[in-house]
């Protein structure tokens, strides 16, 4: 997991009374909240943005034989090396956001394993008592993508570098899980 150790303070307003003047005004306090951007399947990314520091990386994964009579490999999640990622915001203020798996009749076999992954992340996310809500690709591609976009993984890999250029030479075909943290970041889920 590549890491970026510059985390940055976000602010929220609370409402107050103004006391000299009489009239509502705002002060702001420290959000210390962690948001866990989860780009789902075996080919998929973590992302996690916290005051401590940003993290980046790949699903962790593990090959192996396939379970069916057909001599072949599987990649599927370490759930391990999973569970190590998200363990250390167990008890904080944190919410994880992942993105629906894909499931797709005309392609049965990356269902398969897109649903496979999904399942163990799922029970790993349950297993730690994190709170989790779920995202449609549409919902943080038209808040995070420029609209028109012809090659959403460009320009999810553009965008998630401008915004986090610590991790632009991190080699992996795009950003979704950092926007998909951003996107819940920027909306205060």
């Amino acid at each position: 997991l590549c890491t970026d150790k510059a985390g940055d303070e976000h602010r929220r307003p609370e409402p107050s009374i103004g006391y000299s003047l009489g009239i509502n005004a705002t002060k702001f306090i420290l959000v210390m909240k962690t948001y866990i951007g989860i780009d789902n399947g075996v080919s998929g990314t973590i992302a996690v943005l916290s005051p401590s520091g940003n993290h980046f990386g790949k699903i962790p994964t593990k090959k192996e034989q396939d379970y069916t009579k057909a001599k072949k490999n599987i990649t599927r999640l370490d759930y391990g090396q999973f569970k190590a990622i998200l363990e250390p915001y167990r008890g904080e203020d944190v919410i994880v956001v992942m993105e629906r798996p894909m499931v797709n009749p005309t392609r049965f076999l990356a269902s398969a394993s897109a649903l496979r992954c999904h399942e163990a992340e799922l029970i790993c996310i349950e297993e730690l008592c994190l709170p989790l809500r779920y995202i449609d690709s549409k919902e943080w591609q038209r808040n995070m993508l420029p609209k028109g976009a012809d090659d959403l993984k460009k320009a999810s890999l553009d965008i998630g570098n401008r915004l986090f250029p610590n991790f632009k030479d991190y080699k992996h075909l795009d950003r979704d899980s950092l926007l998909i943290a951003e996107y819940a970041r920027q909306k205060n889920l």
